[in-house]
């Protein structure tokens, strides 16, 4: 039989063994507690920023070639990496935004490349649909987040104004729509890394950076 020293040993083995457990699963969850959005809004307004310097007409139509490199590491994957942490947080808006534009600057990356390439060639009313279609997408999004802040709602409100005039300045062939786009660019650029900015600040200092009130409140 064992004594009741042995017991006594076994068990504070056991109970050493539970803390140090609980230990690493605090340890797991706290490597999910921080809040992801901010690398996806800047992800997307910096990439969005340089893209509507040649849309309104401020860079040539060459500095492209600039913007690919920024639209697969920054502008693709941090929010595709972003959509994964805001999953994994229980954010279905989130995950839903930063993994479809995520996917987007991929989608736009690869149609600069392969016409690049002579692999493919891109007719501009093809592409004006497809922006289009990207508009109407934004648009959904933009109406949820009426019940968010004012300063996301703003990204999104001009985002799919800025796909919308950019669609059909492609189909149309309409270089004033398309410098418009550009405008609505910027605009978009600017509420997403003020957005952004204002979650990093916040979360130093609680309330620091005001974002604005839900214009529908829940």
């Amino acid at each position: 039989m064992e004594s009741n020293k042995d017991i006594k040993s076994e068990e504070q083995a056991m109970n050493k063994m539970r803390q140090e457990d609980l230990l690493n699963v605090n340890q797991i969850n706290k490597s999910f507690l921080a809040d992801p959005a901010p690398l996806g809004l800047a992800a997307f307004g910096f990439t969005t920023f340089l893209l509507s310097f040649v849309n309104a007409g401020i860079l040539s139509a060459a500095s492209v070639s600039v913007v690919m490199p920024l639209a697969f590491t920054y502008g693709g994957f941090a929010q595709l990496l972003t959509g994964a942490f805001e999953m994994r947080r229980g954010n279905t808006f989130g995950f839903t935004a930063f993994t479809s534009y995520g996917s987007f600057w991929f989608f736009y990356g690869f149609l600069v490349l392969f016409a690049s390439l002579k692999i493919i060639t891109i007719p501009a009313t093809g592409l004006g649909i497809a922006l289009i279609l990207w508009g109407l997408f934004t648009l959904y999004m933009w109406i949820n987040t009426l019940r968010l802040n004012l300063s996301l709602n703003l990204t999104f409100l001009f985002l799919w104004l800025a796909f919308i005039t950019l669609g059909f300045g492609s189909y149309y062939s309409l270089t004033v729509l398309t410098r418009l786009g550009g405008a609505f660019g910027f605009l978009t650029a600017f509420f997403a890394v003020y957005t952004s900015f204002a979650i990093v600040s916040n979360s130093i200092k609680e309330g620091s950076i005001p974002v604005g009130p839900a214009i529908i409140k829940k």
